[in-house]
């Protein structure tokens, strides 16, 4: 099954990780569908229809973009306001239109996994600050899968530790 995978990250040609991501997933237009929603929609001005038409069409969906301020790019806050709605994601008997589709996030983060613990600079887990993704999918019935989720981008990390991942992405994707 064919993986939509939106990308959200408002300065991509800054990124180190999540253009290389990007880059990989290109290379493979059978298997993934890469949907950039800040070179889709660079005025912020979304197309609702063409979004539901795209997510109707896929039952397996990545969200992938930087954590940063605990959450994720503004853009994509807007995206699930404006697409999500009432009669369509959620409520009244034609809605419930993400139910039982395969979603999961793919995060870069800027420090290391121990930041993200009881012990560490941030005093919970990543999945604990998740919450309100899953929650959100929860509440629109999608099965929600854990996240895929880089640790230490802002680290000095080489070039390698970037390249691992790689495989390690495609198959967290081809395992959903």
């Amino acid at each position: 099954m064919k993986t939509l995978v939106i990308i959200i990250h408002p300065t991509m040609e800054n990124s180190l990780i999540n253009k290389r991501w990007k880059e990989e997933l290109e290379k493979f237009p059978e298997k993934f569908t890469v949907h950039d929603l800040y070179e889709a929609y660079p005025d912020g001005n979304i197309n609702i229809e063409k979004e539901q038409k795209m997510i109707e069409a896929y039952g397996n969906i990545i969200f992938q973009f930087p954590f940063y301020w605990f959450s994720s790019p503004p853009l994509l806050k807007k995206w699930f306001d404006e697409v999500l709605v009432y009669g369509w994601a959620f409520g009244s008997k034609s809605g419930y239109k993400l139910k039982d589709k395969k979603i999961a996030l793919a995060l870069s983060t800027g420090i290391d996994k121990q930041g993200y613990s009881e012990s560490g600079k941030y005093k919970y887990t990543i999945n604990e600050l998740l919450r309100p993704f899953e929650l959100t999918f929860e509440y629109i019935k999608a099965d929600y899968k854990n996240p895929f989720v880089y640790y230490g981008s802002e680290q000095e990390t080489p070039q390698e530790s970037f390249e691992e991942s790689i495989p390690l992405y495609l198959d967290f994707i081809e395992k959903l």
